[in-house]
């Protein structure tokens, strides 16, 4: 049986569930308790849970990331929700060269169950410092898995997956999506890491889409469809494992890719896809692989400017459409 509720439920009912199952879980970091993170995704669990698992921590994230990892490296499994995926500057130390390292520098004697929550996501007309996708970041560093919820059924199995690992994961969501609606299973379920999901099928482009661009990529196909263009649309879930033959299957069939990601263009997730697709379907390929990312400029306040920023269905077709017809030199 299945209901249709919304990504902020499915994240609730994930760590509810878990909590329950494990009391080993906690939750830990800013406005968690009383107020239930600005976005309300957490509310309710400090009555069910209680301050000695559910906790509300000073402005502080290297102090409470530190916290987090000694608690994991001692027995918890905790569950650290920094409030904006832009603070991740503020904890790299500690997740980088401490959680993503441990279990290999002991030489897997120690391990870190930690689940990293934050979001990611432009036009929220929340300025520069508020509206990035740093999902790059993270993962470029060994010993962190990294996963990124398109869906609310997506965004429970994989944050209950993520909570199970006993290897540090970073889970994004797209702080737009939370109350975007989609069916969820009623009964437990997980989503493995390291599965990609064919979204859509088609026949003459793929469009490889992460988090927030799985939608965007959607509307594309249709605008596709339209013009007789069939897009067959791949979500990784993971970047961290990374499902490679599920999208190179795809290019096998198609021989056209388009890859999208709200990340920053430059030296991030779209080059890291693209890259692989050229090394290991090369001779599958009938054109380059085209990435579509979000501008390499800060994210602007203005409502007008930040909107220009990130990829959208009409760009994002009119590529696609683009490499279909072989017009490689006008490709954006």
């Amino acid at each position: 049986m299945t209901r249709e509720i919304t990504h902020s439920q499915a994240v609730n009912e994930a760590i509810a569930e878990e909590m329950r199952r494990d009391e080993r879980v906690i939750l830990i970091g800013e406005d968690v308790a009383e107020a239930g993170t600005p976005f309300k995704v957490l509310s309710g669990l400090v009555e069910e849970f209680g301050t000695d698992r559910v906790i509300d921590t000073p402005i502080a994230e290297p102090g409470f990331m530190g916290m987090a990892i000694g608690a994991a490296m001692t027995g918890m499994r905790p569950i650290v929700d920094l409030m904006f995926g832009d603070f991740l500057f503020l904890v790299m130390d500690q997740l980088c060269n401490q959680a993503a390292k441990t279990h290999y520098m002991s030489g897997g004697k120690l391990k870190v169950p930690l689940v990293l929550r934050t979001n990611l996501g432009a036009t929220r007309r929340s300025g520069a410092q508020h509206s990035q996708s740093l999902q790059a970041l993270v993962a470029h560093i060994p010993g962190l898995k990294v996963a990124l919820p398109s869906s609310a059924h997506d965004a429970k199995g994989l944050l209950k997956s993520a909570i199970r690992d006993d290897n540090p994961v970073v889970i994004f969501e797209d702080k737009l999506s939370y109350q975007d609606k989609a069916p969820v299973p009623e009964g437990e379920y997980i989503v493995p890491f390291g599965e990609a999901n064919v979204v859509r099928e088609g026949n003459d482009v793929t469009l490889v889409a992460t988090s927030s661009m799985v939608q965007v990529c959607c509307e594309a196909a249709s605008l596709l469809e339209a013009n007789d263009i069939s897009a067959e649309v791949i979500d990784p879930r993971t970047l961290v494992p990374l499902d490679e033959r599920t999208i190179i299957e795809s290019l096998k069939k198609t021989s056209r890719a388009v890859v999208v990601d709200e990340g920053h263009r430059n030296f991030g997730v779209t080059a890291e896809i693209a890259s692989r697709i050229s090394e290991k379907a090369f001779y599958h390929l009938d054109a380059p692989v085209v990435r579509m990312g979000a501008m390499d400029v800060p994210v602007p306040f203005s409502p007008a400017l930040e909107d220009l920023t990130v990829p959208t269905p009409q760009a994002i077709a009119a590529n696609a459409g683009r490499i279909f017809r072989g017009d490689l030199l006008h490709a954006i």
